[in-house]
C-alpha cells in the first residue's frame, strides 16, 4: 500500500494529443501527394513513403523504394457486454477529406457477434509520414482502451523499441521540475533507417510483434478515435515526434555510460544534446548548461549557440569531471525568442565494492527486474554493484528473469504468489498445489503467499479468510511433499496490529516461518514512533510509519514468539512536490536511514520497492501524477537517484557489521545507532531539534508543496556534539556516501549534527549504549 493514491492535475505545455486532434503534422508538404487505386488496391504516395491498401483491409506502409516495411490488415474491438473481436475483412477506397487531403479509407468487416459495431479507418501521407485513424462507432459498451491494431514489422535489423517521449516542464505552482508524458512510440530499425509509430498512449503489455495498443477517445458524438502516426527517420524517437508535431523546440539529454555512472572519480563524464527545431524555418538557438553536485557547487556552465534548420535537429556534447564521490544533477536548455526547452539528469560516480555477507545479507529488490534497459546483463551488474543480493519474485516462465539468471550470479531469490480469498476450499486447494509445486521448482527460499491482503486495513476482518482460503492449504501442501521451503505471511500494508492479532488467534502464527510487512511512510522520518492513540490508517494516517510499525511488531512476537522479520516492499517515493512524500534530498536521507534502523534491529531482509521510476506495463512513460510511478532508486530515463547511492553506502557499511544497539545521549534529541564492522566501531548519528515532520506549512486540504531542489539543506538547525575515538581521526559518511575526515585530538573529534543521519567509524561509543 503506497498509503496517498490521489492524483494532483500537474501542468503541461501541451500534449501530443492535443496536436494529433488538431492535425498539427509535419511542415506542409511541398510535392503533391499521388494517389491512384488498381484491381482493388489503392495507393497514397509522398516524398520517402506509400501506403498501400487492399481487399481484406490490409494497410502496408513503404519506404521510398517500395520496400514494406510494415504490414497488418486487422482492427481489435472491446466490448464489456460480448468480449473481443476482431475485424474479419476490409474495403479500401480513395476519399477526399473536408481539407481537400486525398486519403485512403478501409471499411472493415466485423463479426456478427460484436453486433451494431461499424470501424473504418482513414490513411493520409506527407513527407516520410503515415497518419492512421481508425473511428469506431458502437453500442454504450465497448471500452475503447482495449482497441488494437495489427502490424508486422519486414525484416527489422534489430528488435523493436518501446519508447516514451517526455518533457521537462517548470511547475507553475513553484516547486522543482518533472517529466510529463507526450507520448509513446514502437521504434524499428532497418540498419541506419528507421520506423516509428507513435501514439498519445499505448500499453507495452498490450503489444506484441502482431499488434499495438491503440486507445481510442470518446469524441462528441460518443464515437471513439484511435490515432497513430508513421514515421520515417534517422533521428532519435524524441527529437522526430518534436519535428513530426511542429512543436517548436524539443531537447533530449543522454549519457553513453550505462546509468550514467562513472567509477572514477575525475573522469571525463561526456554528455550529449539533441535539440529539435520543429518549426518550418530555421532558428537560431541557444544552448546553455550546468551542472550541480549534492551540496550545489557549481561543477560547470556555458553557453553556445548556432543556427537550426527547420524540421532539423543539432547535436551537441560537453563534458564535466566527475566528483570524487556522490552525484551530479545536469540540465540543458534551448532557447530561441520566447520558446523554451529543457531536459534533466542526473551523473554519478560509484566505485567497485566486494560484498562479503552472501546468503545472510538483507539487502534486496521487491519488485523482479522487470525494466531491462540497457540490458538484463548491465542491470544485474549494478544491482550487485549497490549491494543488492535478493530478488523478492523469480519463477520460470514468471516475469521478469528466471530463477538460473539469479543462481548464476550467487544471488538469492523468493517467490510471492497472489491467491484469491472468496472461493471454495476446493479451488484453495487447488491454487495452494499448484503454487506450492511452482515454488519449490523455483528453488525460492521463502514463498509469500500473497501480497497486501489485509484490507480494510486496521480492522483485522480479512485474517480470518487469509488463513483458510491461502497460508493453510498451502502449509499443507507443504507438508505433504516434504520440501524445505519456508512461508511468510502476505507482506502486509502497514504494521495492521488488528490484523496481527486475529491472525494470532486464528492459528497461524503456527503457519509461517517469518513475519511480512511493508512499513508504508509518509511525511516523517522513519524514526518517528507514533503516539499511541494516533493510528489512523486513512490516506495520510499516522499508521504510515516506520520505527512505530516496528516497534508494535516486537511487542507482539513478545508475547506470541519470535519470528524473523521481512520487510518486503520498504520504500522512499520522490512523488514531486507532493508534501507526503519525500523529496530527492529527504529520499536519500530516508532511505540511508531506514536501511541503517533495519539493520540495528535484527531485521533478515529489506527489499526495496522499487528500481525504477515507472508503472509496470508502460515502462519510462512519465506520469507525474501517479504516487505509484515515484518509487524507484532510479530515474525515468535509468539514471540514479541520490536515493540509489544512499542504498549503496548502507549495503556497504553494513555488509559486514553486527548491531550492538541504540545509543543515548544527555540531549535526548540526539539519536544513533551502534554497529561493530572489520573497521572498527561504527555509528550512525542524527538530531531531532527539527522534529521528524517532513514538509510542514503545507496547506493541509491540498497535496502541494514546492519542494526544494535537491542541494538544498532542509535542516536549519546545527547540533555539535563531542564523540570518543579509538584513533586521531574521524571518518564520516554521509547518506549518498561522501566522505570526509575529521580530527580527534586527545581521541575527542566535534561533529555537527542535523536531521540527516551520517556514518562516523572509528567511533568508542559503547558507554552510551542504551539500557
Amino acid at each position: 500500500m503506497k498509503s496517498d493514491r490521489s492524483t494532483p492535475t500537474m501542468t503541461r505545455r501541451g500534449l501530443l494529443g492535443a496536436a494529433l486532434a488538431a492535425g498539427v503534422v509535419l511542415a506542409a508538404e511541398a510535392a503533391p501527394v499521388g494517389a491512384w487505386a488498381a484491381d482493388g488496391d489503392v495507393t497514397l504516395s509522398a516524398n520517402g513513403v506509400s501506403a498501400l491498401a487492399s481487399i481484406g483491409g490490409r494497410i502496408a506502409i513503404r519506404d521510398g523504394q517500395a520496400t514494406v516495411r510494415s504490414a497488418g490488415s486487422k482492427f481489435q474491438i472491446k466490448d464489456s457486454a460480448t468480449g473481443i473481436h476482431l475485424s474479419t475483412g476490409g474495403t479500401p477506397s480513395l476519399v477526399t477529406l473536408a481539407d481537400g487531403t486525398p486519403a485512403i479509407r478501409v471499411d472493415y468487416t466485423m463479426p456478427a457477434a460484436a453486433g451494431a459495431v461499424a470501424v473504418h479507418a482513414l490513411v493520409t501521407v506527407s513527407t516520410d509520414h503515415v497518419h492512421l485513424s481508425w473511428h469506431v462507432t458502437g453500442p454504450a459498451t465497448l471500452v475503447p482502451d482495449g482497441f488494437l491494431f495489427s502490424r508486422a514489422i519486414q525484416n527489422p535489423t534489430e528488435a523493436d523499441a518501446y519508447v516514451a517521449i517526455t518533457e521537462w516542464v517548470r511547475d507553475d505552482d513553484g516547486g522543482v521540475p518533472y517529466e510529463t508524458t507526450l507520448g509513446v512510440a514502437h521504434a524499428s530499425t532497418w540498419g541506419t533507417r528507421h520506423g516509428m509509430f507513435l501514439l498519445e498512449r499505448s500499453r507495452q503489455a498490450w503489444t506484441n510483434a502482431t499488434w499495438i495498443h491503440a486507445p481510442g477517445t470518446t469524441q462528441a458524438d460518443g464515437s471513439h478515435l484511435s490515432e497513430a502516426d508513421f514515421f520515417f527517420t534517422t533521428r532519435r524517437p524524441s527529437a522526430t515526434a518534436s519535428i513530426g508535431t511542429s512543436r517548436e523546440l524539443g531537447v533530449e539529454i543522454w549519457t553513453d555510460r550505462p546509468f550514467n555512472i562513472w567509477e572514477t572519480p575525475g573522469a571525463a563524464m561526456t554528455v550529449n544534446v539533441q535539440v529539435a527545431n520543429g518549426s518550418p524555418s530555421a532558428r537560431d538557438v541557444a544552448l546553455s548548461w550546468w551542472v550541480k553536485d549534492f551540496d550545489g557547487h557549481e561543477l560547470a556552465e556555458a553557453t553556445v549557440t548556432a543556427t537550426v534548420a527547420a524540421t532539423s535537429t543539432w547535436e551537441h556534447t560537453f563534458t564535466v569531471a566527475a566528483p570524487a564521490n556522490g552525484i551530479a544533477l545536469a540540465e540543458v536548455t534551448a532557447r530561441s525568442g520566447t520558446d523554451e526547452a529543457f531536459a534533466r539528469t542526473n551523473l554519478a560516480v560509484l566505485g567497485p565494492h566486494t560484498y562479503r555477507a552472501g546468503a545472510s545479507s538483507m539487502f534486496g529488490m521487491a519488485n523482479y527486474p522487470w525494466l531491462q534497459v540497457p540490458s538484463a546483463t548491465a542491470l544485474l551488474d549494478l544491482w550487485q554493484k549497490v549491494g543488492v543480493n535478493r530478488v523478492r519474485i523469480a519463477y520460470d516462465g514468471g516475469p521478469g528473469l528466471p530463477p538460473s539468471a539469479f543462481d548464476a550470479r550467487g544471488m538469492r531469490h523468493n517467490i510471492e504468489l497472489q491467491p484469491t480469498l472468496d472461493v471454495t476450499d476446493e479451488v484453495a486447494a487447488r491454487w495452494a498445489a499448484a503454487n506450492t509445486d511452482k515454488a519449490i521448482a523455483a528453488g525460492a527460499d521463502y514463498f509469500e503467499v500473497g501480497n497486501e491482503l489485509n484490507r480494510p486495513f486496521n480492522t483485522g476482518v480479512a485474517a480470518q479468510a487469509y488463513i483458510d482460503k491461502a497460508l493453510r492449504p498451502v502449509r499443507d501442501r507443504l507438508t505433504a511433499t516434504g520440501s524445505g521451503l519456508k512461508l511468510l505471511n502476505n507482506g502486509l500494508a502497514g504494521m495492521d496490529e488488528p490484523w496481527v492479532e486475529n491472525f494470532i488467534a486464528g492459528g497461524g502464527w503456527d503457519l509461517i516461518d517469518g513475519f511480512a510487512y511493508h512499513p508504508g511512510r509518509g511525511n516523517v522520518t522513519p524514526d518517528h514512533i507514533p503516539a499511541p492513540g494516533d493510528w489512523d490508517a486513512g490516506a495520510h494516517g499516522a499508521y504510515w510509519n516506520f520505527l512505530g510499525g516496528l516497534r508494535k511488531l516486537q511487542a507482539l512476537m513478545a508475547q506470541h514468539g519470535r519470528k524473523d522479520i521481512w520487510l518486503t516492499e520498504a520504500y522512499a517515493c520522490t512523488r514531486p512536490n507532493a508534501w507526503w512524500n519525500d523529496t530527492y534530498r529527504q529520499a536519500a536521507e530516508n532511505v540511508f536511514l531506514t536501511l541503517a534502523i533495519a539493520k540495528a534491529e535484527g531485521i533478515t531482509g529489506v527489499l526495496w520497492y522499487q528500481f525504477h521510476d515507472s508503472v509496470l506495463g508502460m515502462p519510462q512513460v512519465a506520469d507525474p501524477g501517479n504516487v505509484e510511478y515515484h518509487f524507484g532508486l532510479m530515474n525515468r530515463d535509468i539514471s540514479p537517484k541520490p536515493s540509489l547511492l544512499a542504498y549503496a553506502t548502507a549495503a556497504r557499511a553494513f555488509d559486514e557489521a553486527t548491531p550492538l544497539g541504540w545509543l543515548a545521549f544527555p540531549d535526548p534529541q540526539t539519536k544513533g545507532l551502534l554497529f561493530d564492522t572489520p573497521d572498527g566501531q561504527a555509528a550512525v548519528l542524527w538530531n531531532r531539534a527539527d522534529g521528524y515532520t517532513l514538509n510542514t506549512g503545507h496547506d493541509p486540504a491540498g497535496w502541494h508543496f514546492p519542494a526544494p531542489e535537491v542541494w538544498v539543506d532542509h535542516w536549519p538547525t546545527k547540533t555539535p556534539m563531542t564523540v570518543p575515538t579509538t584513533g586521531a581521526t574521524l571518518r564520516q559518511l554521509d547518506c549518498i556516501g561522501r566522505p570526509t575526515t575529521i580530527q580527534a585530538p586527545g581521541n575527542r573529534a566535534t561533529v555537527v549534527l542535523d536531521g540527516a543521519p551520517r556514518l562516523f567509524t572509528g567511533v568508542d561509543l559503547t558507554t552510551a549504549l542504551a539500557d
